[in-house]
């Protein structure tokens, strides 16, 4: 009966399979008297439900005994914010493990547990990963007034070209200025460092595109900021990005709000048809039985395209039906615009 429990948990749990944004663990560890001891952890209450109530369908006459699962997300989170300018989320409590996406300087985190210097954290959009718990700061108390547009902003000790600099901004990362000098804005970032950027470098949350039109306009000029910015996988910042975390970037610098890898945001965008328009977002996929998709590209006009490219290296432009790795790759299309 043991055995049939556990394969019947396999089988409840198979909604929460996909890692990256569900936590489920849970093992049936003995059975007496018609009482199943469950161990584990689970990511919040409603996954743990749901599979008590897939046990209970199957197994009515056994009572299943919760104590020893651990909900992750607790009543009272534990929150953080990322106090380096830079750092990896990784698949794994090690950096040795891969790196499955990056997190910029101030974003919020909710800390599910901990291993030795590492936490185990939960973005705001959902996404889960191991980070590296030196590297985190208490929750950033100021409101965000600033999105950092420039590629990389140099962060300077005074307002001046010539002044210090204290450390870089990855373009993408939210800021609080708190005042204004001759061309210069002051920010305090999380983990205290705090400097002078050049207020071009920002894009200030009340002046964010609002109007599909200008939207693209915007994405376009953003993209050609990152020309030639490597690839690397999980990244998605100018020191190295991937392709979803380029698409992913380009709608946060208009104010719009993405999934995290390619084949999220296929599922969560609105399909569209050619001819495309810029800021549209191309999706590829391998030959099989089922495309899965594998890279994802935002249109500039039709079929011409910018994304970041493994085979290239980095940022480039592309033409979809000029390149025959990409044109017979195809898959479909999707519009968060």
């Amino acid at each position: 009966m043991l055995d049939d429990i556990t394969r019947a948990l396999a089988e409840v749990g198979q909604p929460f399979d996909d890692t990256r944004t569900h936590y489920c663990q849970v093992q049936a560890t003995a059975l007496d008297e018609g009482r199943c001891t469950l161990a584990g952890a689970v990511l919040d209450d409603a996954t743990l439900a749901a599979l008590l109530d897939g046990l209970a369908a199957r197994f009515p006459a056994i009572r299943f005994e919760t104590a020893g699962v651990y909900v992750l997300r607790a009543a009272q989170p534990r929150t953080a914010a990322v106090g380096t300018n830079l750092t990896g989320l990784y698949a794994k409590p090690s950096f040795l493990a891969e790196q499955v996406s990056q997190l910029l300087n101030g974003w919020p985190l909710e800390i599910l547990m901990t291993e030795g210097r590492w936490a185990f954290v939960r973005q705001a959009d959902g996404y889960l990963g191991w980070a590296y718990a030196p590297y985190l700061a208490p929750a950033h108390g100021c409101a965000f007034s600033h999105l950092v547009s420039a590629a990389v902003s140099l962060l300077r000790a005074e307002p001046s070209p010539a002044a210090p600099i204290v450390t870089r901004i990855m373009g993408g990362a939210a800021v609080a200025v708190d005042a204004v000098d001759a061309g210069w804005s002051h920010v305090t970032l999380a983990g205290d460092s705090a400097g002078w950027v050049p207020a071009g470098d920002l894009r200030a949350f009340s002046v964010l595109p609002q109007d599909t039109a200008a939207r693209r306009g915007q994405m376009l000029a953003d993209a050609a900021r990152f020309t030639g910015v490597p690839y690397l996988w999980g990244g998605c910042s100018a020191l190295g990005i991937d392709c979803s975390g380029f698409s992913q970037l380009l709608h946060r610098l208009v104010g719009v709000t993405l999934p995290r890898d390619a084949d999220m945001q296929f599922d969560a965008g609105r399909p569209v048809e050619a001819p495309f328009e810029p800021g549209d977002l191309l999706f590829f996929g391998e030959a099989g039985e089922t495309r899965s998709i594998t890279h994802v590209a935002v249109s500039l006009g039709g079929w011409r395209i910018v994304h970041a490219s493994r085979s290239r290296n980095g940022v480039y432009e592309d033409d979809v039906q000029a390149v025959e790795h990409l044109r017979e790759s195809f898959v479909g299309a999707r519009r968060f615009i």
